[in-house]
């Protein structure tokens, strides 16, 4: 049995999600969303991976590919058997409008196609509940059968033969059959039809989708798989946007860094509608403005912290699954997660900069207002009474507390974007209250965190050490890159965490030792510095190489090992995505070099 990888594709809807391995079986699926109970979890069953999981056995396989139908999240795997039979798969979670309504059903639709031979197949199909701790019971009916995982049940509809599905036998493939696995209830109209005219549906949503956005000349495919994965992160009924599909992957082998991100960061989440603006996908940041809104009016005294639930629960006890052995057998597999408590003052000017824009931006469908700006700016108060405070940064250390330098400048921005808000509103009196705010923030910040021994900025105001978060400034507009505190800064970072083509986010030990491999957003935050400063050629070199690194299906975890250029961490990683979108843009040739 092959080594759990993290050579995955996703399928999805904004509703729920899948990742496929490499033969196009299911390894990981949660339901109801995508914080939910993983029914497909033998990504992380260790050896165990013939529970939570669903494929389908082509009889003397002896060869597997895979590729996306063109601008679609429609994933299509071939599996081909010794004899010179093959069977085509196409997976997907059926999405479209329908009655008015984005139809996106909590299921998963399959279509296996014989295109050689006499292929014999047989199905895998064992879904579990209860974060493993059991099989789903089933009952069936003559097309379909019930798979009871706790208080719901899904229902799988299909025109294969359910009786050899049951029994795991294999059988001969001699038409096209039709899986739907959704709500526990009759499935309307033949499914066969049915299940196809899905699949065009959702082929014509996601192509008209990219076909709105603003992408580069250059590394156009490796732009379009980011930004569809992208939007894969989006719970749609709020607009939270998760950091990532998974569970506890882990940052390095037994690290024990193994974490729950299926939450909605507010920092990761600005990096990831930041990212999408810039190519046109306003949809993804008008369903997050909705989200944020919910966020502060529900702030007690404009108090925020670092994530939510994807309902925006404030509450995300963390806890271990402890019938999941974890991936590759390396656990624990946490469930919730416990950075919830934790203060990160960041986080302020993460919810004022994307908020800001629904001021100035006339295409979006509901532009803010000064009711939106009253709360907004209880936001900035909380900015300036925390800006020189210790939190545990962005890094979310659990141990310690400093005033870390980029939450201080993150602060500096809330003031300074409601300055410029509070201008295009013709609040004179604001304008000025906000930009003295800002000042005195970038006063304290000057003052404490520019290490004159060193000659660098510090990574917090009470320590000299060197963080990734530094090469930050100038996207922050905090300096610009040809100020010489941020040329020297930069050449300090490049000197102390630059491994190779990678970035560490810091060298120093944390609460579990010392870093082993380079964080994936900090290698592009490298390449974002080399380009604005001028090191384009190699800027460039860097951007292939870590192109170089993805699955294939374009994606990129949260870490990679700089020696072995193994993929580690949650998958696929909102921020490492952010990276290929925002380096694709800064990096390629106009559009006027070919008109």
């Amino acid at each position: 049995m092959m080594q759990a990888d993290l050579e995955l594709s996703p399928i999805g809807n904004c509703q729920v999600s899948a990742l496929l391995d490499r033969e196009g079986a299911f390894v990981w699926g949660c339901v109801p969303r995508v914080d939910g109970d993983p029914v497909f979890c033998s990504l992380l069953n260790g050896d165990v991976r013939d529970r939570g999981i669903w494929r389908f056995e082509l009889d003397g396989q002896t060869k597997a590919t895979q590729r996306y139908e063109r601008n679609t999240a429609i994933l299509v795997t071939r599996l081909e058997s010794e004899d010179g039979s093959a069977v085509e798969i196409h997976d997907f979670a059926p999405r479209f409008e329908r009655s008015g309504r984005m139809y996106r059903p909590v299921a998963y639709a399959r279509i296996v196609r014989p295109v050689a031979g006499a292929p014999r197949m047989r199905v895998v199909l064992t879904p579990m509940k209860d974060y493993g701790a059991g099989l789903a019971a089933t009952t069936n009916g003559t097309n379909h059968v019930r798979y009871l995982i706790g208080p719901q049940a899904l229902r799988l509809s299909t025109d294969a033969p359910v009786g050899y599905i049951l029994e795991g036998r294999s059988y001969r493939v001699e038409s096209d059959q039709h899986f739907f696995l959704g709500p526990d209830e009759p499935f309307v109209g033949n499914i066969r039809d049915e299940v196809r005219r899905m699949e065009a549906m959702t082929a014509r949503y996601w192509r008209h989708w990219v076909r709105g956005l603003h992408i580069p000349l250059e590394w156009q495919e490796e732009t379009i798989r980011a930004a569809i994965a992208l939007k894969l992160c989006q719970h749609e009924e709020t607009g939270a946007i998760v950091a990532a599909l998974t569970t506890s992957i882990p940052e390095a082998a037994n690290s024990q860094r193994n974490w729950d991100y299926r939450y909605c960061w507010i920092r990761d989440s600005y990096y990831t509608v930041q990212a999408l603006n810039r190519l046109g996908a306003l949809d993804v940041l008008e369903k997050y403005l909705a989200y944020l809104r919910n966020i502060v009016d529900q702030a007690r005294g404009g108090q925020i912290q670092p994530l939510y639930s994807v309902m925006g629960a404030d509450d995300l006890h963390e806890s271990e699954a402890e019938h999941l052995a974890g991936y590759r057998g390396m656990g624990p597999v946490r469930v919730g997660n416990a950075a919830y408590k934790q203060v990160q003052y960041d986080c302020y000017g993460q919810i004022v900069m994307p908020t800001a824009q629904a001021f100035f931006d006339t295409r979006l469908l509901r532009m803010a207002d000064e009711r939106d700006f009253a709360h907004l700016e209880e936001v900035g108060e909380a900015a300036w009474a925390k800006h020189d405070k210790p939190d545990a940064g962005l890094w979310e250390f659990r141990t310690r507390q400093e005033v870390h330098t980029y939450s201080a400048v993150m602060c500096w921005a809330a003031c300074d974007r409601l300055a410029n808000v509070a201008a295009t509103l013709g609040k004179g009196d604001r304008v000025v209250f906000w930009k003295k705010r800002a000042e005195a923030i970038r006063e304290t910040i000057e003052t404490n965190a520019w290490k004159k021994q060193g000659q660098h900025y510090g990574a917090s105001f009470e320590n000299g050490y060197l963080d990734a978060s530094l090469l930050q400034l100038v996207e922050l507009r905090y300096l610009k890159p040809d100020d010489e505190r941020f040329l020297k800064t930069f050449a300090a970072v490049e000197r102390d965490l630059r491994r190779g083509d990678h970035m560490l986010r810091y060298a120093a030990e944390d609460d579990f030792g010392a870093p082993e491999t380079a964080f994936n957003v900090c290698t592009f935050w490298l390449i974002e510095a080399l380009g604005l400063v001028g090191r384009e050629e190699e800027a460039r070199e860097i951007f292939c190489s870590m192109l170089s690194h993805t699955t294939s299906s374009g994606l990129l975890s949260e870490d990679l090992d700089y020696e072995t250029g193994e993929l580690w961490g949650n998958f696929p990683q909102t921020y490492s995505l952010v990276g290929i979108i925002n380096c694709a843009g800064l990096l390629s040739k106009p559009w006027s070099e070919v008109r």
